[in-house]
């Protein structure tokens, strides 16, 4: 059962991590905006769902309709009733129509925390993805207790036997990466004056993996992982 690996829906990235992610522990997905993290965290949901697991995910800065729209354009089902997709964006609409249950999952990391494991009573998730978890770090105002609180959601997590998918647009994200099972970082930059990227796996708990930095591209079917590559850094 250790040996047993679940797939990001990115094969040149499984590739990588030697099989696939490790289930039942929380990885972040960090890079700048533009670098694709939101359609990482889709080919990790998508993937679920084809292995026939049940996917939560919580869109806490693009508005669902948003990401439903460019989302479909790459060809991934958001319509699959195993898909569940949560918008917990700061909008005013938000506030007006939707109840205290999903206004709570951007209240802070606590209430996130109780309002994944209400969901978790009514239907079990093995897949959760929280894009961006920036957004819950910025209500904390003491960084002990974002830590404390942050510690306190990766072990109920575990408990609940459920892979979590974090992305993050901070480029120093000390305390996420000290306490989750992997780091997997998306870069962006120029090579001879022309846009470039690369994928570095920095962080993978319980297992070897490939450490070079990969490049990678967005295409109109997602994001593809060339593992046969190298691309040096600038």
């Amino acid at each position: 059962m250790e040996n047993t690996r679940i797939s990001t829906g990115i094969p040149g990235l499984d590739a990588m991590l030697n099989g696939g992610l490790i289930p039942g522990r929380t990885y972040l997905v960090k890079g700048a905006p533009g670098t694709g993290k939101t359609t990482f965290a889709m080919h990790f949901a998508m993937a679920g769902i084809a292995n026939g697991e049940n996917v939560l995910y919580v869109t806490l800065e693009e508005p669902a309709d948003n990401l439903r729209a460019d989302m479909i354009k790459l060809g991934f089902n958001l319509r699959d009733p195993r898909f569940t997709l949560i918008d917990a964006t700061p909008t005013a609409e938000r506030y007006v129509l939707v109840d205290d249950f999903f206004e709570s999952f951007a209240k802070n990391i606590e209430r996130m925390t109780e309002a994944i494991k209400q969901q978790l009573r009514t239907k079990h998730y093995t897949r959760i993805i929280l894009d961006p978890v920036t957004m819950l770090k910025l209500t904390a105002t003491k960084e002990i207790e974002y830590r404390r609180a942050f510690l306190t959601f990766i072990k109920t997590m575990m408990r609940m036997r459920t892979t979590v998918l974090l992305t993050s647009e901070l480029q120093r994200t000390d305390i996420e990466e000290y306490l989750v099972s992997g780091v997997i970082e998306l870069k962006a930059f120029e090579v001879d004056g022309r846009l470039s990227r690369g994928i570095k796996i920095t962080k993978f708990r319980g297992s070897g993996f490939d450490g070079t930095i990969r490049p990678y591209e967005i295409t109109d079917r997602g994001i593809v992982v060339h593992n046969d590559r190298v691309i040096s850094s600038p």
